[in-house]
């Protein structure tokens, strides 16, 4: 049984608990997965909330400790268009699963030991409509953007705690990873607005993290070369070539045709990796042939993403977790699912599918313009007013280089405070960190996000 068909059926489960309507949902229990036996360690809720015409798909995962007084955390994969299912399968959610066996029986669910949950309840949230299970029967709506996507979020976060007030004085915190270094400033700024304007439920915001995010153009272009030099994956020589050719300036590079030339080299040399976790094997499936940058290596961020108001089309060009090279498993049967299924109490998928379509881990149904630039000054205001920032980074993550996040956050200006130094887990050194005033940190962790644990 292949990753994407577990998150499938954990997208639809939330249907065996409740009849599915197209009214706003109120929060129902989530008793049971497919899969795993015994009890949840917490309480599991899920549902929707409507926004103009949207129909926003969420999964509440509460706290393991003692959800009364632990954060509250909205977590967002990027894309822009993948399912923050992502991020609770393959990364800090409360479940480790293995594959079925026999081929294509449902696979088994274990507890994570290293869950977010075991210190924070999180917020599973498909954004914007058109990702995942949420949706809009006006297809007009799957046309939006960064402004947008902001709105309806912040939208939904108030209608959420109308949902769940008891979470209301619970420190709150947004968080996600790489094109969600878009969402997360950008809804956190909505977030303080609504605050200051005296938006009612009064949302106890505190700070955000975000994980390899897109920040910066300039940032962001500039930090692969930096990177695949000091990982070994280019040579002195081809550095020197680029260094030189380029001017330090390689995210423009297709306006100067000697710098061109030097990265299209770049680009051979790095070829076959995952540029995900450069240490993980790299996967391709049929599709990937048919994308436009199917020919380059090079990351998103070399793709000219950040251009003022131009459309995305997405898996055309992905940021994080793009869905052709982030994989450890053969692909399988993502779509066969609902045909898996037997018995009444399983009705109500086929009537979800139907409204929403058909579940898919990162969509090509929604068309996306990134419309803000850099993020810079939504991340100077956010901390000039006090609230906490993590930017974290994986280190052999090649996407949205660490560094990048490392330079654009020393560009800051702010003092730091104490040094550069290692983080420990475990007894063991799990990354680096540089701590700065305005409760601003930027911290790497070994390997790639997805091993970030507690």
């Amino acid at each position: 049984m292949a990753i994407n068909n577990l998150l499938v059926f954990i997208c639809c489960i939330f249907i065996l608990s409740f009849q599915f309507s197209e009214a706003i949902q109120a929060g129902s229990l989530v008793t049971n997965l497919p899969g795993f036996t015994g009890n949840f360690p917490s309480k599991h809720y899920s549902g929707y909330v409507s926004v103009d015409e949207k129909n926003l798909f969420y999964y509440f995962v509460a706290s393991e400790r003692n959800p009364s007084k632990d954060p509250v955390v909205l977590w967002l994969n990027g894309g822009p268009g993948c399912s923050s299912f992502d991020g609770f399968v393959y990364e800090h959610g409360p479940f480790n699963f293995e594959e079925g066996n026999p081929k294509g029986s449902l696979p088994k669910l274990h507890l994570n030991p290293y869950s977010w949950t075991k210190v924070s309840s999180i917020i599973y949230l498909d954004s914007p409509a058109g990702v995942g299970l949420s949706y809009s029967k006006n297809e007009s709506k799957y046309i939006t953007g960064d402004i947008q996507t902001a709105v309806d979020t912040h939208a939904f976060l108030l209608k959420w705690f109308e949902l769940y007030p008891e979470f209301l004085n619970n420190p709150f915190y947004i968080s996600g990873e790489s094109y969600a270094g878009i969402y997360v400033p950008t809804l956190a700024s909505q977030v303080v607005k609504g605050i200051k304007a005296g938006d009612k439920p009064r949302i106890n915001f505190e700070g955000y993290l975000v994980g390899n995010g897109v920040t910066d153009r300039m940032f962001d272009g500039n930090a692969l070369i930096p990177f695949a030099h000091g990982m070994g994956l280019i040579s002195d020589d081809l550095f020197e070539e680029v260094e030189g050719a380029c001017r330090g300036t390689y995210y423009d590079y297709e306006s100067n045709d000697g710098c061109m030339r030097s990265m299209l080299k770049v680009d051979e040399a790095l070829t076959g990796l995952n540029i995900y976790n450069i240490l993980q094997p790299c996967f391709h499936e049929p599709l990937s042939q048919q994308d436009s940058n199917a020919n380059s290596s090079l990351p998103a961020s070399f793709q000219q993403l950040g251009a003022t108001e131009r459309p995305l089309k997405v898996r055309k060009r992905m940021f994080g977790r793009a869905w052709p090279l982030w994989s450890t498993v053969k692909d399988g049967i993502v779509t066969l699912w609902p045909q898996l299924i037997e018995g009444d109490e399983h009705r109500h998928i086929a009537c979800v599918v139907d409204v929403a379509g058909s579940w898919e881990l990162c969509t090509d149904r929604i068309t996306y313009h990134n419309q803000l630039g850099s993020m810079i000054p939504y991340h100077k205001s956010l901390t000039s007013q006090g609230y906490r920032a993590l930017i974290f980074s994986g280190d052999h993550d090649m996407c949205v280089p660490f560094t990048g996040s490392q330079a654009w956050t020393r560009s800051l200006g702010y003092k730091k405070i104490g040094g550069w130094r290692s983080w420990i887990s475990k007894g063991q050194i799990a990354g680096y960190l540089q701590s700065y005033d305005h409760n601003l940190t930027f911290l790497t962790v070994k390997v790639s996000i997805s091993s970030l644990r507690i």
